[in-house]
């Protein structure tokens, strides 16, 4: 593998990390304060489908992520009205939740566009453009340093710099503010927060309007950056990815970064190498395809160390009285 063919990987790698990143670090706010999000999935999910449906149909792109954020959080108010107010199982929550958005979003673009589920396709200020970034040009003839600056870290929409930003943003917000220290007693002693006079079930709620949030941003960045329209099924079990990351993350924004990035450059070599000749065998394209699926099982299975989730993760909160 030449320098060339390296960048191109990890460009790749770069823009298919990005809506993982988002899910994870969207995850780790509800799961942090003790709510567990399956439904991730099927977050990203409508905010792709909305996102692309109205800037379809407005002709512009900012417009389009608003509805998709939207739909997300409508989503999210769903998820905390059942596991928060009516204290109901998050797992089954979460399932309900990608169930509706897998069965809606199809439903929906159907009956708007007549396409067989797709939305048209994206052009113009419908889609999120690349952002080159100032000097990027005149230094892209440097040995090494240039193509790198030029090629990988420049030429990215605005949501893959957000995406990345949000990663110190969250660890800077989890453990050097006292609304983060708060949501992670939340999730770990609900009821010493509840003592302290703070609201259990109020924080509970900012964080995942919060989940919601970010995964609308990663649904709109699916259908509006990284592709030029909504396809049924296109977010392809990110959202379930984005929860082994976690997982592997151990609940920690940075280690959330580095988990991305490995599923992210795993697909980036499923897409660029279909075929792979080892001399006695060639791998064929299907466990290329399969790799990031398959690291999702192993992590899954536990083979990475023991993880231990907020104690308090997945029960709802009964006030003592």
């Amino acid at each position: 593998m030449d320098f060339a063919t390296l960048l191109q990987v990890l460009d790749s790698t770069v823009r298919l990390a990005t809506p993982l990143l988002l899910a994870c670090l969207a995850g780790l706010y509800s799961e942090r304060a003790g709510i567990f999000d399956i439904g991730l999935e099927g977050k990203m999910l409508a905010a792709a489908f909305f996102s692309a449906a109205i800037a379809s149909i407005t002709g512009d792109v900012w417009i389009g992520l608003a509805a998709g954020i939207a739909a997300s959080l409508a989503l999210s108010i769903v998820h905390g009205l059942a596991s928060i107010t009516f204290r109901g199982n998050q797992l089954i929550s979460g399932v309900a939740i990608n169930f509706l958005a897998a069965g809606l979003t199809v439903l929906i673009a159907q009956d708007w566009f007549s396409q067989g589920g797709r939305t048209p396709s994206l052009i113009g200020a419908g889609r999120f453009e690349a952002i080159i970034l100032p000097g990027a040009n005149a230094l892209s003839g440097i040995p090494i340093l240039g193509p790198i600056y030029a090629e990988l870290i420049s030429g990215h929409s605005i949501l893959v710099y957000v995406a990345f930003a949000m990663v110190p943003l969250t660890w800077w917000v989890l453990y050097r503010t006292r609304f983060g220290l708060r949501l992670r007693a939340v999730g770990e002693a609900p009821e010493a927060v509840d003592t302290a006079g703070v609201s259990v079930i109020g924080l509970r709620y900012v964080a995942v309007g919060i989940c919601g949030v970010l995964c609308g941003i990663a649904g709109a960045y699916l259908a509006t950056a990284l592709q030029a329209g909504f396809v049924k099924d296109m977010t392809a079990g990110r959202g379930f990815i984005a929860l082994a990351a976690l997982i592997f993350a151990k609940w920690r924004p940075w280690y959330a970064l580095y988990a991305c990035l490995l599923f992210g450059l795993l697909q980036a070599i499923a897409l660029r190498y279909q075929n792979i000749d080892l001399g006695a065998f060639t791998v064929p394209v299907q466990f290329m395809d399969a790799l990031p699926y398959i690291l999702t099982v192993v992590i899954l299975a536990g083979f990475v160390g023991k993880a231990i989730p907020p104690r308090a993760g997945g029960e709802p909160y009964v006030k003592e009285r």
